[in-house]
């Protein structure tokens, strides 16, 4: 389980601190080798399952409270490898098969997750290549989950074939529905051992051919760092200090090393498993090893899937929609906020997060967890049954919420709108713009978080009730939308900087904001004018920026807006125009652009990516672009409309009244409101 807060907007600053599918179809299979999602289907209500925490009598009552409640899925597995091979290659799987064999007696399925971490203790004392060793030279034991190296030969082979033995174990077996891989992978840490060096130079020397170009890449002329031999290349230091080249070289070095992990167990599935889909609550943005999902996701996901824990609504539907990408499939959240470590729940709370989640498009709800921990890391942790076994008032609300979503899977739910909005997302600009030491100029620089910036650019269209995806400009298709906001993208790499161009030039809209495209793929400054590959297709150059003495307000139209932010850029316009400029600073320079470009339009704002500046700007395209904005909702209550009818959530604890037109009926409790809809705190309506 995730810590309990806003699980991305926040991630990169903490770089800084911590170096067959039940309906008909499933056999069917996309060009990706994915089992096609079948339509709009049914929605999954379940829990996760720790039967190695249970003994068979409780187990037996476990289950008949599961049935009772009505939930359809369990996902069980995961941080069990040692109970499935309590030694090398000795197998124990007759305990596991009673307990799917019950699951499906009671017309439970079950999403099977690889237990690939963390690794069993006999693992890493076999094989000590397993063990991390910190940066300093430590070797640690592991004391706590996910301590090993996922570099490792030994763990790699070894995880492969836990996989393989599982799944061609249960590959038939009825109450199987899908496949999952190593529980929050993403979320373990980077290692030094020499034998991790060792690696990370061949990496080097696949990426780039020759020493005289890892020079030139890292700069190494500054400071008398250049290298002779490959012999000579040390990891850089995770926790700092070191140069940002390095810096983000080793974390695309541990990218690939967690991509290359869940594309072996993808083979495994698609050998043994064909006819079940992919899904993982991966961590992509985990702060100890982050990964680029956005660029790899095809490769090993049929579903978006996630642990939800979340903190504020914003925050929430972006990293919801992170984890989507611009997959055609609706989201898994496979573990789902219940109680948790320390928090015992609130009621109505987690009945509200499950409607938010419909509104993201989610089919899959299954609450973390089902019995309260008694011991071990999770021990105060709190879930459906309390730790005396008596199930808590949270089972009766996810049986309310199981109830609940079986009427709405015949009434257009799961929703997969086409989002007519994409919001760009770079790995490659977050993990450089967070380089830790006291030289990291960048970090600097890069005053503004780069994911809050993203989420800045996110947070208009969610209040607008806009659905929009995120997505990485070189790996999306990003034709298929009218409108794509490339939210201060520092590093602006050849593919990415094509893919706008083709964009824009194909009639396309973009918008992009200040502190993008300063750096080029290997983090370096571009040594042309700025920004960096793109002022012929937005029509202007900068380079002069300063941040101001007080608020930077902006004359938009007939309002002036303030920014929080107060860096700002000197434009000088080549073939844009001006739409808007600063108000307050000596320049009084070019604060919005529009350049045709093609047969489109790049739209350049001079400042940070944040909500007050973004706002106006998108809604002032939603008539030209012809986007649809969503029911107009108060602060704080979200609404999409499904099948001709509102699904309305008021995600605040306080009761809220919204105006509606006529007399309409709320699906979901049989009332009838006429002008306005009141919600109390935390409440649904379902309006007709």
């Amino acid at each position: 389980m995730k810590p309990s807060v806003r699980r991305r907007a926040s991630f990169a600053a903490s770089l800084l601190l911590a170096a067959s599918i039940i309906v008909t179809g499933v056999n069917a299979q996309s060009a990706a080798g994915h089992p096609e999602w079948p339509g709009k289907g049914q929605l999954f209500v379940g829990t996760c399952y720790q039967p190695v925490d249970r003994s068979p009598e409780e187990i037996h009552r476990d289950i008949a409270i599961m049935k009772k409640a009505g939930f359809k899925l369990v996902r069980m597995g995961d941080l069990s490898w040692d109970s499935f091979e309590p030694a090398e290659g000795q197998f124990t799987f007759e305990w596991f098969d009673k307990v799917m064999d019950e699951m499906a007696a009671n017309g439970i399925k079950v999403v099977l997750d690889i237990p690939g971490q963390p690794a069993p203790t006999w693992l890493h004392h076999k094989y000590p290549g397993a063990n991390l060793v910190t940066q300093n030279g430590t070797t640690l034991h592991p004391a706590e989950r996910y301590m090993q190296n996922i570099t490792d030969p030994d763990y790699r082979r070894l995880a492969v074939r836990m996989a393989d033995t599982l799944t061609k174990r249960y590959a038939h077996h009825p109450a199987l529905m899908a496949i999952g891989y190593n529980n929050e992978f993403g979320n373990s840490y980077m290692s030094y051992s020499a034998a991790d060096r060792l690696r990370f130079v061949d990496w080097l020397k696949a990426k780039y051919g020759s020493v005289d170009a890892l020079n030139k890449a890292w700069a190494s002329q500054r400071w008398s760092r250049h290298i002779n031999t490959w012999d000579e290349v040390e990891l850089p230091y995770g926790d700092g200090p070191g140069p940002a080249e390095r810096y983000l070289d080793l974390r695309r070095f541990w990218s690939d090393q967690t991509i290359t992990a869940l594309k072996e167990l993808e083979a495994v599935r698609k050998e043994n498993v064909p006819d079940k889909p992919a899904v993982s609550n991966l961590w992509d943005t985990a702060w100890t090893k982050p990964f680029d999902y956005l660029g790899s996701y095809r490769d090993y996901a049929t579903y978006g899937a996630e642990g939800f824990y979340p903190g504020e609504p914003v925050g929430a539907s972006l990293g919801a929609r992170m984890i989507k990408g611009d997959l055609e499939t609706p989201i898994w959240f496979n573990e789902f906020t219940a109680g948790g470590v320390g928090y015992y729940g609130a009621k109505g709370r987690s009945r509200m997060w499950a409607y938010m989640a419909l509104i993201d498009q989610a089919q899959t709800i299954l609450a973390w967890t089902f019995n309260s921990h008694l011991g071990g890391e999770e021990q105060a942790l709190f879930g459906l049954v309390d730790h005396d076994n008596t199930p808590s008032w949270k089972v009766d609300e996810f049986a309310q919420i199981s109830r609940e979503f079986a009427t709405l899977e015949k009434l257009g739910f799961p929703r997969l709108d086409t989002p007519q909005v994409a919001i760009a997302y770079s790995f490659d600009s977050a993990m450089v713009t967070a380089t830790p030491g006291q030289h990291a100029s960048v970090t600097q620089y890069y005053k503004t978080g780069y994911m809050d910036q993203v989420q800045g650019a996110y947070e208009p269209l969610f209040t607008d009730n806009i659905d929009a995806d995120v997505v990485k400009l070189s790996y999306a298709d990003l034709a298929k939308y009218k409108l794509v906001i490339v939210p201060g993208q520092y590093l602006m790499d050849e593919k990415s900087a094509n893919a706008v161009r083709r964009y824009v030039e194909n009639g396309g809209t973009a918008i992009m904001t200040g502190y993008s495209a300063k750096a080029d793929a290997s983090g370096q400054w571009f040594d042309t004018p700025l920004p960096g590959r793109l002022t012929d297709v937005f029509g202007l150059h900068t380079n002069a920026f300063y941040r101001a003495d007080t608020p930077l307000q902006i004359k938009f139209g007939s309002k002036t807006v303030t920014a929080k932010d107060r860096y700002y850029e000197v434009l000088e316009l080549d073939t844009a125009k001006p739409l808007a400029t600063f108000q307050n600073t000596p320049e009084k320079s070019a604060a919005i652009t529009i350049n045709r470009y093609g047969k489109g339009q790049a739209i350049y704002l001079a400042t940070a990516s944040q909500t007050s500046m973004i706002g106006p700007l998108v809604r002032s395209l939603y008539p030209q672009l012809a986007i649809t904005r969503g029911p107009q909702t108060p602060a704080g209550v979200y609404a999409r409309v499904v099948d001709g009818r509102t699904l309305y959530v008021n995600s605040t604890t306080k009761p809220v009244s919204i105006a509606i037109h006529g007399t309409k009926t709320d699906v979901l409790s049989g009332k009838r409101f006429s002008g306005k809809l009141v919600l109390q705190g935390y409440g649904v309506g379902l309006l007709q």
